[in-house]
């Protein structure tokens, strides 16, 4: 077994670092040759990682590291205030592509409860994409960074319910369905309480007393998002909104800036093996029936998306390039919508041709959501000097 995922890993980065320089000379972007290399090396080419689903788990790691880092750099006060302006634009946005989804299936064929599926599916944006591309600085001072944080935040929630509402319809015990909405309904408030508590009283008074020791630093800010992404599986809500709020509530301590930038290589470790991990799953043989449709759902909800935003954000009274700006670099599907996928197959409810439908829209979309963005925004990595920002 350790032969194993030695070999896997091996190939793995031993292969990214190929397929980055590759994407470097040709001035294409990175995640999409990590997907690349995922689909080649994967089971449906190559098959030389018969491990997928082991690379898989790993690799949720990496949007738990993101997601903790996130809210290192979201004051609280600022985060609450942007929660509360920008829910009913969160609301009404996830109404709309929801029935772009449903509309487009249903045209090519896809039986009623697989097109509502599919509308699901295309509720959210992606939390990895869009926080991989935006710079620093517009995380820290830029009120576009705020409005997509926020906006990615409420989206988040909304996934958990549809997924909540999934797992329950594939259960068959009552008492089983109350509890899964039960217990996100109690664990938030506790889990919040409990993590600002945790960070007042304890974690801040260790870190001040051994701050010389940086390792010391490293492993507790580890532990504490880990911690915190087991707590919230544990009380019902998802890993990352536990690591998010680890962060949030470690941000307003000047040590937050120290670890998140101590943490940023061990993140990207593990997102490149997430975005491996979606190539890798997507069964090639299906690429022929699934393709035209999810080709007109990635165009429709990178055209539509920004649209959508465009208006909605005008009722906040958000100027014209700064609504632009923030659709387009939420024009994508969510790797929710993967999470949607595989759920809702496992319990019958839509066919593995529905899934693949899916899968294939959310990596179209990364793809060209991606090459958008870094041709037109600020972001880590632009082709453009001028728009390369970290």
């Amino acid at each position: 077994m350790d032969v194993s995922i030695v070999h896997s890993f091996f190939l793995i980065f031993a292969g990214a670092a190929v397929v980055a320089s590759i994407a470097l000379y040709t001035r294409q972007p990175m995640i999409l040759a990590y997907i690349a290399l995922g689909v080649l090396l994967g089971p449906s080419a190559l098959s030389l990682i018969d491990e997928p689903k082991l690379m898989d788990e790993m690799s949720h790691i990496g949007i738990i590291f993101l997601l903790f880092l996130l809210g290192l750099d979201m004051q609280p006060s600022h985060l609450i205030n942007m929660l509360k302006k920008a829910s009913w634009v969160a609301l009404a946005s996830s109404i709309a592509f929801a029935a772009l989804g449903y509309l487009v299936s249903t045209a090519f064929g896809y039986t009623q409860t697989e097109s509502i599926i599919v509308g699901l599916a295309m509720m959210f944006s992606s939390t990895i994409v869009c926080i991989k591309l935006l710079p620093t600085t517009v995380l820290h001072h830029k009120h576009t960074g705020e409005l997509v944080v926020g906006l990615l935040l409420l989206q988040d929630i909304i996934a958990i319910a549809v997924l909540l509402v999934l797992y329950s319809i594939g259960s068959s015990e009552d008492t089983s369905d109350f509890m899964r909405y039960a217990k996100p309904v109690l664990g938030l408030p506790i889990l919040v309480g409990g993590a600002f508590l945790f960070v007042k009283y304890v974690l801040l008074k260790l870190i001040a007393k051994f701050d010389r020791f940086h390792e010391y630093i490293f492993l507790v800010s580890i532990g504490w998002c880990l911690a915190m992404a087991v707590a919230a599986e544990t009380a019902g809500l998802s890993a990352e909104m536990g690591a998010f709020i680890a962060g949030v509530a470690l941000a307003t301590s000047p040590i937050s800036q120290y670890i998140a930038t101590n943490l940023k290589p061990l993140r990207d470790f593990f997102l490149i093996l997430f975005f491996f991990s979606i190539g890798a799953s997507f069964n090639l043989a299906l690429l022929g029936t699934v393709i035209v449709p999810a080709i007109v759902l990635a165009v429709s909800a990178l055209l539509i998306k920004p649209t959508v935003f465009r208006y909605l954000l005008k009722g906040l009274k958000e100027d014209k390039s700064t609504s632009w700006e923030v659709g387009f670099r939420l024009g994508q599907v969510s790797e929710f919508s993967l999470l949607i996928a595989y759920l809702a197959a496992s319990i019958g409810l839509i066919g593995v041709e529905a899934s693949h439908v899916i899968q294939a829209t959310a990596i179209l979309s990364f793809a060209l959501s991606t090459y958008v963005v870094i041709l037109n925004y600020p972001n880590p990595i632009a082709i453009s000097d001028r728009l390369r920002k970290d």
